[in-house]
Parts: structure tokens; sequence; C-alpha cells
């Protein structure tokens, strides 16, 4: 290993080591989720957005809003509500008598942590306008475009029990979301963690980044080395959930209607970019792609109605696919070193 190597080696040590702190500080206030929190570090480091569908009073919000504090940024909550425009949450025109002239006022959208709550509650065209500053990073009124700030992740719940009121997000706007997670409720042991910690109150955080020092990982993450064979185990998993059959995988082509589109590929390539940083590594693995499989892909299949009438979710399907896809044996250490990384 010449010194250059080393340096960068050492680099990413000290960047996973910033990113385990952020972590254990999170979790000063935040019991359990321990996966969640993982995965969202995962989405802030590669640029992505996440949706978070779980049932009222699992602390996504708390989560959400520890992590802004931790990582040095603006928090905005928005709550979807049926009533909710466009303007509400980009910004709208206001006329100011004083100077007889209209201004722009930016909307809660300008932050860099937005937690967009109960998000099926608001009509199409809200939810457009959330997806389209989150798919272009800019917002256009009167004439001026206005970029959203760096780092911004937008995180989006909707709750998995309740019908009544809801527009439910269409596939297309679900496809802009890097990750879905799902939120499950806490072990006997953390709710009674939970308890013991509000009885004495809330703890306090400390910021431990800046914006800027966060755009300088994702900036890491993305030069972090993908072996050709890891890039190729990615696309493969994805196109095995459009033509399973074509790829080796049975029992999966009757339950899926439609499969993950390309945007799948490239997130999980960006998403193993980011795990391998934070596990302090500077090539991301086939193993990095398998565990992100679930979390990129549950919400880009369409199933099919045979797959509804037998009760098949998309994560036994995706399971199937995993089990039946199989990882290149190549050595992506080795060539990252043969590359210089």
């Amino acid at each position: 290993m010449n010194g250059g190597e080393g340096n960068a080696e050492a680099g990413i040590q000290r960047d996973a080591a910033v990113l385990e702190a952020a972590r254990y500080e999170v979790k000063k206030v935040v019991v359990g989720q321990d996966h969640a929190l993982e995965l969202l570090l995962v989405c802030l480091l590669a640029g992505g957005h996440c949706l978070l569908e779980g049932v009222p009073g699992l602390a996504k919000t708390l989560t959400v809003q520890t992590l802004a504090t931790v990582m040095g940024g603006d928090f905005a909550r928005i709550q979807f509500t049926p009533d909710l425009v466009p303007s509400d949450i980009v910004g709208t025109r206001v006329y100011r008598a004083s100077t007889e002239h209209f201004d722009v006022e930016l909307g809660p959208i300008f932050a860099n942590f937005v937690l967009a709550d109960e998000i099926n509650r608001a009509p199409a065209k809200v939810q457009s306008a959330l997806l389209e500053v989150m798919a272009e990073g800019h917002v256009t009124l009167a004439g001026q475009t206005f970029p959203a700030p760096r780092p911004f992740l937008v995180l989006a719940t909707q709750n998995p029990i309740e019908s009544e009121g809801v527009y439910p997000l269409p596939e297309a706007q679900q496809d802009r979301f890097l990750m879905k997670l799902l939120i499950d409720y806490p072990s006997y042991g953390e709710e009674l963690e939970i308890v013991r910690r509000m009885s004495g109150g809330i703890a306090q955080v400390q910021p431990l980044l800046t914006p800027g020092e966060l755009v300088r990982l994702q900036d890491a993450a993305g030069r972090i080395y993908v072996d050709p064979a890891v890039a190729d185990y990615a696309v493969r998993l994805v196109l095995a959930t459009r033509r399973p059959e074509a790829f080796g995988v049975d029992g999966v082509a009757s339950y899926i209607a439609y499969g993950a589109s390309p945007r799948a590929s490239l997130g999980l390539v960006v998403a193993a970019r980011a795990l391998a940083l934070s596990s302090g590594r500077a090539f991301a693995l086939p193993e990095d792609v398998a565990a992100l499989a679930p979390d990129v892909l549950r919400h880009r299949l369409v199933l099919s109605y045979e797959a509804l009438a037998e009760g098949l979710g998309p994560d036994e399907l995706i399971a199937r696919v995993l089990a039946q896809v199989p990882s290149e044996t190549a050595r992506p250490a080795e060539r990252a070193v043969r590359h210089g990384r």
C-alpha cells in the first residue's frame, strides 16, 4: 500500500468514525430502530429520499428531528392534509404594499431535513409538487429558480392502517424515493427503556457536524469503488424482477405485474457506496447490495392480482429473487487495490 492509498484508507476510517459517533448521539434519544437509523444515514450519504411506513407513535418525527440536530442541519415538519395546496410547501408570491412589489416567500420545503408527515393525506397536486423538488433539487417561482439546500433529505411517512381520506402514492411517484422502510413496534425491552427515559425527561443531543461537512461526506461516498461484478449483481437483481424466468428465478413471474425501474439499479449502487463508507470500507460488496435490496425494491414492484389474492407481499418475492440470483464471487477488495482505491 503506497502513501496515497494509506491516506485514503485513513480518511475513510475517520469518516466512518464520525458517522458512528453521530449514530451514537442520536441513540441517546431514540430507542431501538437501529436498522431504520442506519438506512436513514445511508439515504443521507447517497443523496436519496426515504418513505417510511408505520403506525403512529413509533418516533418517526423524533428520529428525524434528532438526526437533523446531530447533523447540524435545519429541520421542517409539514403535516399533509386534504386541504393543502402546493404553495403551502414550496412557497408563493406575496404583495408588499410598502414597496408596491411582489416578493417571493419560500415554503418550509427549503430545509436540510424535511418530514412530510402522512404524505398520502394530501391530494395529487401537492404530492407532485413535493416530489418535483425532490427530483429536480430546485423550485421555480415567479420565473426565478431557487435551489434546495444541501444536504437535502425528505422523509415522507404514511400510515398503513388507514384508508379513509387518503390519496395513495402512484407507483411513478413512489419510484422517486430511494428507499421505503417499514417501521415496526419496539421490543419489550426497548419499550421499557422508552418509558424509563421519558420518566427522566428527553436527553439533549449536540450537533456533531455541519451541512458543509455532510456535503463532503456525500462526495466521499460517491468516490467509493464499485467493482463491475457488484454493479452487475445489482443490475441482475433488478432485471430479475422484470423477467424472472430469463434469470433463472422460479415462482415469481406470475406474482409481479411490473418489475423495478432502472432507478432501482442506480439506487442499489449509490446506496451500496454509502453503506460501504459508513462501514469504513473503500469498496462496496455484493453483500451490501443484497442487504439493501428489500428497502430499495419493495416500493418499486407492482404486484399482480394473483399475489394479492394469495397474500404475498413484495418482501417475500424479493427474498425469492435474492435466493436464486447468485452474486459474482469476485474479490472487490483485491480489484479496488489494483485500481489504486
